[in-house]
This record gives structure tokens, sequence and C-alpha cells, in this order.
């Protein structure tokens, strides 16, 4: 591979400079610390370092190439030139999501667009259709990102759903390293709020981790990226698909054991360990001794956190399954451990509780949360593109029958 070296200029000299000069103070404040801190540190520094270069971590299970087959379109009007697509937003395995203002009413959305040929060639279409219906049972729940209406063309999948614009959690913690124990307990809060509706459902989540939380306008959570659900999961029963993100495995998962609803809490203990400390709890960037970690090491809480916060996280992070918290009762006992106990848990499902922090957005034009890498790629014209889907017989077409929606009249 060719580098060309050009003479920096003299703005990017002074940017250097400003950069160095920040580095060192953030040093001398570091080194004051404990060392155990600027281990801390280091180690965190390293584990978003490995985040970014490779943001999709995800292990996701192959799925068989059957057609779906879920009935007819419930929207066959909608289509892509409906809207206008103003920004990237995010990017994922098989598509990107964009902000666009529909024409009719210049109402905002977050909508997803999905290449068919790369899911099919992944073998992942009952993954986006087991997201698809996850998304329908949502909308009436305040902490899960709501489904508007899908549609697809011949050639892509469409998802419309709610704008959120207050950053991944992740981006947050990034920019801050760790949380206070008050903020760190309502954000595990609004998610435990969350991930118990989707039980009450039946619905494993399986991919719980800082960038499938998003923070809305005014700082509450919304939980999205429901790719890797699994429906009809009753109270007692398991599944043993090895899928989700290395970081946030549940012991019982990467030994390949069956597994219950239970992984949901463990992955909660790890999200809250990490929003307290500023890294996963069993973190390690060789990933073979991150799994060992996870299987043998015990638990290490440094620091002065509350002995509330200290039990809370040893029971979520209970090796056992059968002895986590969150086994016996589920959620109930989610809400009943006294790390909780400043929270009115009514309040706070109606957002009757104010956020700890406020992203402060001055409208959906306000992008500042999101990721420059993402907002300013340029939009491809092929996503404003309506090929004739009723000319098309390729199986591409065929593998996603049923996938447009609208809601019914009363649910607008």
């Amino acid at each position: 591979m060719f580098v060309a070296w050009m003479e920096p200029s003299s703005t990017a000299l002074g940017k250097t400079k400003e950069l160095i000069k920040h580095g060192r103070e953030r040093i001398e404040q570091t080194i004051k610390a404990s060392g155990s801190r600027l281990c801390l540190y280091a180690e965190r520094v390293a584990f978003l370092m490995d985040r970014s270069r490779s943001p999709d971590k995800s292990t996701q299970p192959s799925t068989p190439t059957d057609n779906i087959n879920l009935g007819p379109s419930a929207n066959p009007n909608a289509k892509p030139t409906d809207f206008d697509f103003l920004k990237v937003i995010g990017k994922g395995s098989f598509g990107k999501v964009l902000l666009a203002k529909r024409k009719c009413d210049g109402t905002f959305y977050a909508v997803k667009v999905l290449h068919k040929k790369t899911i099919l060639k992944k073998k992942e279409q009952n993954h986006i259709m087991a997201e698809r219906n996850v998304l329908l049972k949502n909308v009436k729940h305040p902490f899960l990102v709501g489904l508007h209406y899908s549609f697809q063309t011949s050639e892509k999948l469409y998802f419309v759903l709610d704008y959120v614009n207050g950053g991944e959690l992740f981006f947050h913690l990034q920019r801050e390293r760790c949380f206070r124990e008050p903020r760190a307990r309502f954000y595990a809060a609004e998610v435990a709020s969350a991930i118990g509706y989707l039980h009450s459902l039946n619905i494993i989540y399986r991919d719980l981790k800082p960038e499938n939380i998003l923070l809305d306008c005014q700082g509450h959570i919304v939980l999205t990226d429901f790719g890797l659900c699994k429906e009809g999961m009753e109270q007692e029963e398991t599944t043993s698909t090895f899928c989700g993100t290395p970081e946030y495995l549940a012991p019982e998962v990467l030994k390949k054991q069956p597994y219950d609803r239970t992984v949901d809490w463990w992955c909660l203990g790890a999200v809250l360990y990490e929003m307290l400390f500023g890294l996963p709890p069993f973190y390690s960037r060789d990933v073979s001794q991150m799994y060992d970690n996870i299987l043998h090491k015990p638990l290490q809480i440094q620091g002065t956190k509350t002995v509330a916060a200290c039990d809370i996280l040893q029971g979520l992070l209970h090796k056992d399954q059968k002895r986590r918290l969150g086994a016996k009762t589920d959620f109930l006992e989610i809400k009943s451990h006294v790390f909780f106990s400043p929270i009115n848990w009514d309040d706070l499902y109606h957002k009757r509780i104010t956020p700890p922090f406020n992203p402060n957005v001055a409208g959906p034009a306000d992008l500042r949360h999101f990721d420059p890498e993402f907002t300013q790629e340029a939009i491809s014209a092929s996503i404003t593109h309506t090929p004739d889907l009723a000319a098309s017989s390729s199986s591409a077409s065929d593998a996603f029958l049923g996938f447009s929606y609208a809601p019914a009249e009363e649910d607008i």
C-alpha cells in the first residue's frame, strides 16, 4: 500500500500542539490518581480503540434460507420517495440508518434501510423478520424504540422508526469514562423496565450493550436493535443458540449450554458495571483470555461503591444462572433489590423522574451526539430509488413476503 506524505499546514500543527497540551494535562491528572485507576483508564482507552476498529462484534448465528411468508403487505403504497433522506446516522452489517423527513407532514423518522442480497447471502432473513415482529410489539412501552411502519422494494427493506437523537450510551461513556451511581441507577432501571416488558411477552433480548441503548432528547433511554431477540420463551424455557457480543456473553452461552432469560440480567449487570467502572466486568484485549475470565475469574469490584451497588453486581453477574438475580421471579426480583430502592417504578415508567443528564439537543436537525463518521457520509442515490417490486421475481423478493406493515387506524 502506498501512503503519500504531505507537509502539515500551520492549522494542523496548531491542532496537534493543542492535542499534545490536552494530552499532557490529562496524563498529569491521571498520574495523581491511584495506580489502579491509571490501569483502568489505560484499559478503557484500549477497549474503546478495539471497539472503534471493529464496531460490529456481534456473533450472529446462521439461519436457514427458507422463504418467510407472513401474509400480504398491509402497506403497499409506501415507497422511498415519500421521504427526504437527510443524513446517515448509523451503520450495520446489512445497511444504514438515516435521518429522514416525511414529505407529506414534515415528521422526522429514523429509517433503517437493509439490503436484501446481503441479508440472504449471510442467511440472516429470519433474524430480520424476528426484529420486525418484536418491533410490532414495542408500541406500548416507553423505553423501546417504536416501529411506525415498514415496506420494501425489490432490493431493500425499510423500517420507519422513532427518531432518537440523544446519542448512544456508548457515546456518552466514551466521553465521560464512567457515571456516578445515581445516573447509572437511573439508566439501569429504565433498561430493566424495558427488558422486563420483553420478558413478559416471552421475548429474550440477548444483545444488551451500550451501543444498543440510546438516549432521547430528554435523556430517557430507548432500547433498539432487536435482531438477536428470541421469541416464544416461557419462564422456564431454554435455548442454546450461540449469539451476542463477546464482552457481554454470559458463562452459560460461552459453554454452549441451554440458557434462559437470565442471560439478559447478566448483560444488565455487565452494562451497569461498565457504567460504574468504565469497562465491562471481565474485559481483556485478548478475547480468549476474556472468555476465560468470564468463565472462571471472580468478579473484581474496585473503588468506593455502595454496598447495594456491589451486591446487585454480584447478584446479576453470578456465574450460575440458577442462582443469578432474576432467576426466581424475573423482573420483580430486580425491582425489589435495595440498589433500586430510590426508584419509584410507576413514576419511572411514566417518565415523571427527571433524567440525570439532558442531551440539550436543539431539535431534530441537531446531530451533535452522532458520530461524524456517519453524518458526514454521502447518501447513496439508490436509497431513494424505487424499483418495480411487482415486476421482480427474484428470491430476494420472495424471501421477505409479508415484511411490509402499517398500523391499524386506532394505533396511528
